[in-house]
Order: structure tokens, then sequence, then C-alpha cells
């Protein structure tokens, strides 16, 4: 398969020294990367800002901001067959991004933000018969907001988890995550190495890839029985 996985966080500049960004360190997302090469697919990895090396193999993109992350995923989609987006995109970035360097005063400063494009939503309606799936952050309401986040964006599946505990999330080697399917599954997994969640998730794309094939190839055969 061709597979693209999006990893690390954003940044949206406030001046030329300043950001806005989150505590994503990209371990999930490069993880998912190198279980994708070691099954023998072929991956792109789009990543934010990391400190951390990319799996050898891997077709290696360095983006930034979320606006660019979102142009680099639009113009690579059309190759893909899966489309995993564990980044940590920022959801807003400043208005107005200063020229200069903005000088303490003493005094408490203002600033205004706008959203950023959500990046699933906006490729969702050239998915066709990809698949996507996504990852929700939550620090509370966990079945809730990914169930939501599942409908809303029309991915094939979701992977939530708790970034509230200090053994998985944000920059920990662990995490503790549950997968929702579109098809109603719902599969807890226990705190285990991201290496590991990664190899299940690639290993559910595949699954899920089989099963469109399969479907394709009977749906050909009762074509040819008809004809």
């Amino acid at each position: 398969m061709k597979i693209i996985v999006t990893a690390g966080p954003t940044r949206e500049p406030i001046d030329p020294v300043r950001f806005i960004g989150n505590r994503s360190s990209g371990k999930m997302g490069y993880a998912v990367a190198a279980a994708a090469l070691r099954r023998g697919h072929s991956v792109v990895l789009i990543s934010g800002p990391v400190a951390i090396a990319p799996p050898a193999g891997v077709k290696l993109r360095k983006v930034v901001t979320a606006r660019e992350m979102l142009a680099d995923v639009r113009s690579r989609l059309p190759w893909c067959d899966a489309l995993v987006m564990t980044a940590a995109v920022a959801d807003w970035r400043p208005a107005v991004c200063a020229r200069m360097k903005i000088k303490k005063t003493g005094e408490g400063a203002l600033l205004r933000l706008k959203p950023n494009p959500d990046i699933l939503k906006a490729v969702a309606p050239r998915k066709g018969r990809r698949i996507f799936v996504g990852f929700a952050a939550e620090t509370g309401r966990l079945r809730t907001e990914a169930l939501r986040k599942l409908r809303e964006k029309k991915l094939d599946m979701i992977v939530a988890n708790d970034v509230g505990r200090p053994d998985s999330g944000f920059e920990a080697e662990t995490n503790r995550v549950v997968l929702f399917s579109a098809g109603g599954e719902e599969t807890q997994l226990p705190l285990m190495a991201k290496t590991k969640i990664a190899a299940r998730i690639i290993k559910w794309i595949e699954r899920r890839q089989s099963r469109g094939v399969m479907a394709d190839n009977c749906a050909c055969a009762e074509r040819a029985e008809s004809v």
C-alpha cells in the first residue's frame, strides 16, 4: 500500500522568534511510519518540527505550520491508499504575525487568534476509497469526543487517548488508547509501547484494505455472471 503519515506538532508564528505550539514529540507518528515500512508499504511522512530521526526508507516532508501541512497532504493525497493523521495540529494561529520581534513593555498583551483549517475535514471530499485514520488526544469525555470526531471527519477509524495521564500521550514512550471504527468496533488496548500500538494500527489498515479488495472482487464476479 501507499500510506501517508502525518506526525509531530505544528508551530504557528507570533513573531520571528515566538510561536504557538504543543507538546507533541512526533513519537507516535514516527512509530506508525516505521511499522508501515516494516510491513513493506511505501510511506510518505509529513512531519512538523520534532527532535527525532525519521525511519530509514521513509520519504520525509518537513513542514512547520498547519496550512503547510494541509497543502502537502492535499498535493499527495491522489498518490495514497491510506492517510494516518497522527499530527497534533494547532487549532489556532495568530491573526497577525509581527515582522519584528515584539518587545516586552512590562504590561500585559493581547493576542488575537483565528482558527486553523481542520486537515481531515478539508480533505474528506476527496477521500474516495482511501482509508482515513485519525487521532483524538483528549483530557476528558474520551469516548464522546472520539465518536464525534469519527463521525464529523468521516473517518474509518479513530485512535483516542487520554493525554492527561503521565504514562501516555505526549512525549511518553507508551500509550493507552481506544480504537473506534466506523463499523462500530471498539477496542481498548492496555498500556503498551507506541511501537506496538503502531503495529496494531497498520495491521488494522491492512485488514480493512483486504475487505475492500474482496468486496470489489465479489462485485466483479457478480457482474460477470449477470453478463
